[in-house]
């Protein structure tokens, strides 16, 4: 599993090398930005979840327990009444006509407080429970009133009467309906429950997602920017300290960066050279001067090295500068300087980039504002982060800049002229667009086959219409998966024999059965062409005939 896991990666970062740096970063950013806009939303859903479900618990656990006092208080202020019917003695038949009263008290706050929460499903249900509970305790204050005022007989004959066995009967038959309402409620409390579970599984998903995503972005820019550029850096910083036995990184690119892995490579040389005529002082005078000759050789090629790197610099396509920390130029190359008319003897030792960007202002060669530009600079630089932008110049040039951290702070940045490449790239589109609305419009059918394994790779209308096939259901395939096996065949003889050179690129007359539009009468003429990579290509011109056939016929 791990290796398939290894493999897996391997691959993938395989893949994303083919794009280009800012490519992978935009596409790595936007989807970052997707997974934590997606976050966000999970968490405010999270949220309002888990706070109607702390709601819908608190509602539902304190109904239950009013529903619990409500029925306690009932049966306790009917048994207090049963000792009042019970009792012959005045002084007993108070007592529990007292119980009942401070029941009844009771029962009454209870329903205040229970009212006051006006958090409950049916309203108008609760409404007549409230109205029957307050007529029972009306009822049993009345009773209460009448075993001690006048007897408890009196107290006994009001309460014995079909009034109150309905009275008592509809309150149970109310708890009972609110006790299922309960139910019900309790049900949709559980099942928000699973849905705020459900939330945070979804949430922490994303979370981690939106890490992994991080963890590639990172990966990238290591991998395509920062570790060749720290590799290059850290040999070059051996070399200086004396540790010349190592192989050079990148040094077989053909990019900028293997220019200056070759230029390391021979400082390094030169340097191996000059360690060993030190060596060679130790010996004889004869052999020390001979060794002071090798080394004044060696330190020209050293100086010629020297001279190597910085014209490999000076000759590069494009404009490089390159700062340190604070903002300060360490060194422009000769395109930079052409690219935006900068005398040589303006960059001096400890000038600034500000100093600079206000000289390219003052001779029109920036436009903006230096102070904010040079903010966001230097913030880029205190982030490390590579970044890719097109600036206009007043004059209208279009300018292409490649902003690269440097270990130990600082910051080096690549300006290519844009302009001709994009003038070209919308030429191109032009000429395309053009090409192609003339061969879709051309009344001849044309088609075009990949010479290697005879598969169309272009088809017009006119030929859509000649085998009454859309080119989805023809593009990849040879005439082997669309024509008759016999017309399939002749045809694929006669391409090989064009692209063998032994058939001229005349027209040639004859019937051929279609995949969907019956037989016709065509002419064709095959030419075989490469492009600049040297891939054949054989093109089909065919002119369908039939209806000349036709009224060939009906004039004989």
């Amino acid at each position: 599993m791990i290796g398939k896991i290894g493999n897996l990666s391997g691959k993938l970062l395989t893949w994303i090398d083919n794009f280009r740096i800012s490519e992978k970063v935009a596409g790595l950013v936007g989807l970052l930005v997707v997974v934590l806009v997606l976050l966000v939303v999970m968490s405010i859903q999270t949220v309002r979840l888990q706070s109607e479900y702390r709601r819908q618990l608190a509602t539902s656990t304190a109904a239950a327990v009013n529903i619990g006092r409500v029925n306690a208080l009932i049966y306790a202020i009917v048994m207090e009444s049963r000792g009042v019917y019970m009792s012959s003695d005045p002084a007993t038949a108070k007592h529990y006509a007292d119980e009942i009263l401070r029941r009844n008290r009771q029962l009454s706050a209870v329903m205040t407080e229970w009212d006051k929460a006006d958090d409950f499903g049916d309203e108008a249900q609760f409404a007549a429970f409230r109205e029957r509970v307050f007529k029972f305790v009306s009822f049993r204050k009345e009773l209460a009133r009448r075993a001690t005022q006048i007897g408890p007989e009196a107290g006994r004959s009001w309460g014995d009467n079909e009034a109150n066995r309905s009275l008592r009967i509809a309150l149970n038959d109310d708890i009972e309906a609110l006790e299922k309402e309960l139910d019900k409620h309790a049900l949709e409390v559980a099942k928000l429950a699973d849905r705020t579970r459900s939330a945070s599984w979804y949430l922490a998903s994303l979370g981690f997602a939106g890490l992994l995503l991080a963890a590639l972005n990172l990966l990238i820019v290591r991998r395509s920017v920062t570790k060749p550029l720290a590799e290059i850096a850290k040999t070059t910083d051996l070399i200086a300290t004396g540790t010349t036995n190592l192989a050079i990184p990148y040094d077989r690119n053909v990019d900028e960066i293997g220019h200056l892995a070759r230029a390391v490579r021979n400082f390094r040389d030169a340097t191996s050279r000059n360690q060993e005529l030190i060596q060679l002082e130790l010996g004889t005078a004869h052999q020390r001067d001979r060794a002071m000759g090798e080394r004044d050789r060696l330190n020209d090629k050293y100086l010629e090295t020297r001279w190597q790197l910085g014209a490999a610099l000076n000759n590069m396509a494009q404009g490089l500068i390159m700062i340190d920390g604070k903002g300060k130029v360490l060194t422009v190359n000769q395109r930079y300087r052409t690219m935006y008319n900068i005398p040589a003897e303006i960059i001096v030792p400890d000038m600034s980039l500000r100093d600079l960007l206000a000289y390219r202002a003052k001779h029109g060669m920036f436009e903006g504002n230096v102070d904010e530009f040079m903010k966001s600079i230097l913030d880029r630089v205190a982030k490390g982060k590579p970044s890719t932008a097109e600036v206009s110049l007043p004059d209208g040039r279009l300018i292409r800049v490649s902003e690269e951290p440097m270990a130990g702070g600082g910051w080096v940045a690549t300006h290519e002229d844009y302009t001709e490449r994009r003038r070209a790239e919308r030429m191109l589109e032009r000429t395309e667009k053009f090409l192609v609305s003339v061969l879709e419009t051309v009344p001849q059918a044309i088609v075009a086959k990949d010479a290697r394994d005879l598969r169309y790779v272009f088809i017009n209308r006119a030929a859509e219409k000649l085998m009454g096939l859309p080119r989805a259901e023809v593009i990849g395939k040879t005439v082997r998966d669309l024509f008759p096996a016999d017309t399939a065949i002749e045809i694929e003889g006669q391409d090989r024999e064009v692209l063998e050179g032994n058939r001229e690129n005349e027209f040639v007359l004859r019937n051929i059965r279609t995949p969907n539009n019956g037989e016709r009468l065509v002419a064709v003429r095959r030419l075989r062409i490469a492009d600049q990579a040297s891939e054949s290509m054989l093109i089909s011109m065919i002119e369908d005939r039939t209806g000349e056939l036709a009224v060939t016929e009906a004039a004989a």
